[in-house]
């Protein structure tokens, strides 16, 4: 008889998934200035919140042995110099204004491309990787020392309250010849670390209103019998959750509604899943174990006939269960990067997306989407149409939501910071892990 090898353990299977996604940072960043492509596309631009994953995902690299704690330093000191010493002021030729970045940096320079937005949820997105370097890189080195210092720095100078304009709720974005972007944030979405950073600023904070005003626009609802605080696509579910444990604490709204946000995001995820056993517009390959719209690539705009009924399909889109959009389009890493939340559901799923469509997956590492609905169509092949390369948000949530699975390293390193604490405690957050003392976690590589 042949003899077959036995299949993975689950540990060992997310290492495999793990490592592949950060092996994204390093063959992407520019070692000069820590800049990170937004994709592995050729000739891409910087995403400030790519950067802040990176910044999030080096101190895991070490903790893995994938890189050096002197290596990881050294790209970490690289970005905060960058940002620090970048141009700031309303013109064209600049990195950001008011402490804030533009969306997009060209690789090289540094400068704003695309005439892309000044970015409040993506500088939050940075700042939140900035206070991890601060947090992990706790030696009297050096380096180390500086990191620490530029972290506090780089935080400190943003202007949170300038960020909320004339309103409570905080600006979406900012250009220098417009103005303010029309929309706030507002509704469920992945802007809880937005606000609580904006409050804990120890110089420029948000009002005191602002966390409250984004909650009295929160959209409540029952679905598949879950009742849930609503956000379409899963990252909405997901990304604040990579550096906040909100497990067992609670907010006004939520005290209410005998919930919090962990226990949402598991709703969520089950909710998706259920989309996926019910699916309801009848894509190919949906089930129990192939679900999950999120915000991420996609086959293009353009409309076929498949199976004899039409369909529209979408270019990068934030897709979402069950009120759409859908296009038949899976995020196949928005699995892992719900582990935390409910692995009973999320592992499986994995090991069924490597048993059905194992040309998707190149060498571990998730494309952005992938459509089963178009295999063997328009050209592409038997897992359909599968997104060209990767892009580093959902490399970062798959490295960061593994690892506050396996070790809650993330999850430990903010639970000691100060400015978190502070600022989930401004928005009325109560219970669990805020009632205990804030105490530095200890870890392996701390004495290197």
């Amino acid at each position: 008889m042949p003899r077959t090898d036995p299949p993975p353990s689950d540990d060992e299977l997310l290492d495999c998934f793990q490592r592949a996604a950060f092996g994204y940072f390093l063959e992407t960043v520019n070692p000069v200035n820590g800049l990170v492509a937004d994709t592995s596309r050729p000739n891409w631009p910087a995403s400030i919140a790519v950067v802040g994953f990176a910044l999030s995902c080096y101190p895991i690299g070490v903790e893995r042995g994938w890189m050096t704690r002197n290596d990881a330093a050294s790209l970490t000191l690289a970005t905060l110099r960058f940002f620090r010493n970048s141009r700031q002021g309303n013109g064209d030729d600049v990195t950001g204004h008011k402490g804030f970045y533009y969306h997009f940096l060209d690789m090289q320079t540094g400068l704003r491309t695309w005439r892309c937005e000044l970015s409040m949820v993506d500088t939050a997105l940075l700042m939140a990787g900035v206070l991890v370097a601060g947090a992990y890189f706790s030696s009297d080195s050096e380096d180390e020392v500086e990191i620490r210092d530029l972290s506090d720095a780089l935080y400190r100078r943003v202007d949170w309250r300038w960020a909320q304009g004339r309103r409570p709720t905080l600006r979406q974005g900012w250009k220098p010849k417009s103005g303010f972007l029309y929309s706030d944030w507002e509704g469920y979405n992945e802007a809880t670390i937005l606000y609580v950073l904006a409050m804990a600023s120890p110089d420029r904070p948000a009002s005191d209103d602002s966390y409250a005003a984004w909650t009295a626009t929160y959209q409540w609802e029952n679905i598949y019998g879950y009742d849930v605080l609503y956000g379409g696509p899963l990252f909405m579910h997901q990304f604040s959750h990579a550096w906040i444990d909100f497990d067992g604490i609670q907010d006004a709204f939520m005290r209410e509604k005998s919930s919090d946000y962990f226990e949402n995001s598991r709703r969520a995820t089950y909710i998706h899943r259920h989309y996926g056993r019910q699916n309801p517009l009848g894509y190919d390959g949906y089930n129990d174990g192939l679900w999950g719209l999120s915000a991420g690539d996609g086959p293009g705009s353009f409309r076929a006939q498949i199976e004899r009924r039409p369909r529209k399909f979408f270019s990068y889109a934030a897709r979402g269960a069950p009120f759409g959009p859908d296009d038949g389009t899976i995020a196949p890493w928005s699995c892992l990067a719900s582990l935390p939340f409910a692995p009973e559901i999320c592992l499986p799923a994995l090991r069924q997306l490597q048993e059905r469509y194992p040309g998707m997956i190149d060498n571990f590492r998730m494309p952005s989407g992938f459509n089963p609905s178009l295999a063997n169509r328009r050209g592409f092949g038997p897992s359909g149409w599968v997104s060209e390369g990767q892009y580093g948000l959902d490399q970062g949530i798959v490295v960061m939501m593994i690892e506050n699975h396996r070790s809650r390293l993330i999850w430990d390193l903010m639970r000691s910071n100060q400015h978190i604490r502070l600022g989930l405690s401004k928005a009325g957050f109560t219970g669990g892990w805020l009632s205990q003392p804030a105490n530095p976690p200890t870890r392996e590589h701390d004495a290197e």
